[in-house]
């Protein structure tokens, strides 16, 4: 009888062992920001034939940017103004481009006005090359 009672609560005891390391593991963790001088993904959109603009929303916590650049995938692209809005309620920097980035291609880096800024949101204006190319997915990054 007390050799069962003991193997019990040792199966007991190894079960809740196991569930504590099995919750301590799925921990989801925010990813690290990055270092200086790395491109950090700030978001995608699917810039369309029946549009001429769209924007990007940085998801806060806001993080300082000195630099941005655009990379486009499915079919080129060309674009016209960016408007980019900093967190610090400064007025918006519009800056005028007028650079063709091809299928697979990126754009120019860009440096951002004042150096190291948060920004809040990136607006930018653009014209898709051909309807039958489909659908361009422009993604941005940015460089601390």
């Amino acid at each position: 009888m007390k050799n069962t009672l003991y193997r019990l609560l040792t199966g007991a005891l190894l079960l809740c062992l196991f569930c504590a390391t099995a919750q301590a593991q799925t921990v989801v963790r925010r990813p690290a920001a990055g270092a200086a001088g790395s491109w950090r993904l700030l978001g995608t959109v699917s810039a369309r034939h029946t549009a001429d603009h769209d924007a990007i929303l940085v998801q806060g916590p806001y993080d300082h940017f000195r630099r941005i650049k655009f990379k486009v995938t499915d079919s080129p692209l060309t674009m016209y103004k960016l408007v980019v809005t900093y967190d610090d309620r400064a007025a918006p920097e519009v800056i005028a481009t007028r650079f063709d980035i091809p299928k697979g291609g990126e754009s120019r880096v860009i440096d951002l006005r004042g150096g190291s800024r948060k920004l809040r949101s990136i607006e930018f204006w653009y014209e898709t090359k051909g309807f039958l190319n489909g659908k361009a997915d422009v993604t941005v990054f940015g460089m601390k």
